[in-house]
């Protein structure tokens, strides 16, 4: 194989990739905010719209990639630059909305019903997120690509929040204590703040080590 196909191939699986990044932050998104709200986790409930916020940032990624594979261009357009700022727009949207939510919480002392889901959704995340990591590194060296490698740092970002899911979870399941849930959720709102900022500082042209938030986590 030369060496053209063997970058073609590269770039060929790093969008699908992209593609499969995308579709998991849909899935996850969904089964978080459904099983958030039955269960009234606000936690998870956080979680899942955080996804649904790196769908968005995931598409920018996405057409970034495909853009290099086919042109070479590694700049930005506008295109990348309005996903950005409307990513960003939305984190602050979820942070907001978060700490809200979770101080009311705290002050009527709610508990959830169950956060048995916020576990399962997390480990299934941080599994799912470790692979993509190293797929995703191991791609960016290989092409010599900081977009891929900057997509591998927002899926360790999302690995971290999933790490904060779980915490809250198994520490509600194992203690009973409802603000523990509330805790997450806080956490969750400053990662959502802190990706956010970093979206908006990407529209803006400054150097930031993440193209996202994800979803996506």
């Amino acid at each position: 194989m030369s060496a053209d196909n063997a970058a073609a191939a590269l770039w060929n699986k790093s969008s699908l990739l992209a593609q499969i990044t995308i579709g998991y932050n849909i899935v996850e998104g969904l089964v978080s905010v459904w099983f958030g709200i039955s269960d009234e986790t606000l936690s998870l409930f956080g979680f899942g719209v955080d996804s649904f916020v790196e769908v968005i940032s995931g598409i920018a990624v996405w057409h970034m990639i495909r853009r290099i594979r086919v042109s070479g261009d590694g700049g930005r357009d506008r295109f990348e630059q309005r996903s950005l700022r409307i990513t960003g727009g939305a984190f602050y949207l979820l942070t907001v909305g978060l700490v809200v939510s979770a101080m009311v919480n705290l002050y009527q002392r709610h508990a959830p019903v169950t956060t048995a889901w916020g576990v399962a959704v997390a480990l299934v995340s941080m599994s799912f997120m470790w692979l993509l990591i190293r797929q995703k590194t191991t791609l960016g060296k290989q092409l010599n690509s900081p977009a891929i490698l900057a997509d591998a740092a927002c899926s360790r970002a999302c690995l971290y929040l999933s790490a904060v899911l779980l915490a809250a979870s198994l520490g509600f399941e194992l203690t009973g204590l409802g603000s523990l849930d509330s805790i997450g959720s806080l956490l969750i709102a400053w990662f959502a703040w802190r990706e956010g900022k970093e979206a908006f500082q990407k529209a803006e042209g400054l150097s930031c080590s993440c193209t996202c938030s994800c979803g996506s986590r």
